[in-house]
């Protein structure tokens, strides 16, 4: 019997670990482009779910955005019926029209079919094929956007999206792995045009900008990036809990949040309540900014008689009697 691959043993541990803990007696729906990571992921998923017990399926977007794009779709999906997956959906989503930049409106629109899908099949999680350098190249984006904390940690490897758990296994594995790895299985992924489109900030980070921290610093860069990621998570998840807290302890019986009480707390911690208030309010999460949460915060710890703080969404919070407080719109 021939010996199994590295790279494809790498990526099957890395799901094993994903899916044990798993609970839910749904299936668990690979998001799959047909490129090397979520092409391996998928083959992986496909070898170890079962011996798990568990139901697989997969499910592929069709963007709508170059030549072909449905007969690719297609492929993927007889591919995925013939190894075994069980639903499988190919979703084609309409792009165009949505706000913010391509990449962002392409993003919005294949969340909103890969959730929905997996809600319709009642799925226990969706797998997403996000590598290592995808999650480097995710920092880099952060530390260049101001990103702050919540920026430089990257993706998660669990998080939840309209009550569907999505998991991203291959946050440790490489993407050299993940193409090793097809190539082991016989499998031809496909090279999304896309990824290396120099119009596109996250084609120039991982063409030029990567490869030349990689001569400059050494390969471990990649890891230690990534790594950054995992431990800034931890710090921010632990920041989460404590402003969720102080949140609860700043409601004021009348309304708002007591400005005392805000006053009294740790910046890093303050703002992060101030920013949860505000999308409890309405305000969107896309277009809440740190401007936003800067103005509201120096209605607490500035306050010299300033009018109310404009909100994504026409909000207005004002200080009033001790409190910020939900304006009435004008």
């Amino acid at each position: 019997m021939a010996a199994l691959a590295p790279p494809v043993a790498a990526v099957r541990v890395a799901v094993r670990r994903m899916l044990a803990g798993l609970t839910g007696d749904g299936p668990v729906l690979v998001a799959c482009s047909g490129g090397a990571d979520s092409l391996a992921l998928a083959a992986a998923t496909a070898f170890v779910a079962p011996r798990l017990g568990r139901r697989a399926g997969l499910v592929t977007v069709d963007h709508g955005l170059q030549p072909g794009s449905a007969e690719r779709a297609a492929a993927v999906a007889r591919w995925a019926a013939g190894i075994g997956f069980d639903p499988v959906d190919a979703v084609p989503v309409t792009v165009a029209g949505r706000p913010g930049g391509p990449e962002a409106a392409a993003r919005e629109a294949r969340y909103q079919a890969l959730v929905a899908t997996a809600r319709r099949h009642d799925a226990a999680a969706l797998l997403l094929g996000h590598t290592r350098d995808d999650q480097a190249e995710t920092v880099l984006l952060a530390l260049a956007r101001g990103g702050g904390p919540r920026g430089l940690a990257g993706m998660p490897a669990r998080r939840e999206l309209d009550g569907v758990p999505l998991l991203r296994p291959l946050l440790d594995v490489g993407r050299d792995d993940t193409r090793k790895a097809c190539a082991a299985l016989g499998l031809t992924p496909w090279e999304d045009p896309h990824n290396a489109d120099p119009a596109y900030a996250r084609s120039r980070v991982r063409a030029d900008v990567l490869p030349a921290l990689a001569r400059a610093l050494g390969p471990a860069v990649l890891d230690n990036l990534a790594r950054t990621a995992r431990l800034v998570a931890a710090d921010t998840a632990a920041l989460d809990e404590l402003a969720a807290a102080a949140l609860a302890a700043a409601r004021s019986p009348r309304g708002g949040l007591a400005v005392d009480a805000l006053a009294a707390l740790l910046p890093a911690v303050r703002t992060r309540v101030l920013h949860a208030w505000a999308r409890e309010l309405g305000a969107s999460p896309a277009a809440l900014s740190h401007r936003h949460v800067t103005a509201l915060d120096a209605l607490v710890t500035g306050w010299h008689g300033q009018g109310a703080v404009h909100l994504p969404g026409g909000l207005r919070v004002a200080r009033h009697e001790g409190r910020l407080v939900l304006a009435e719109p004008r």
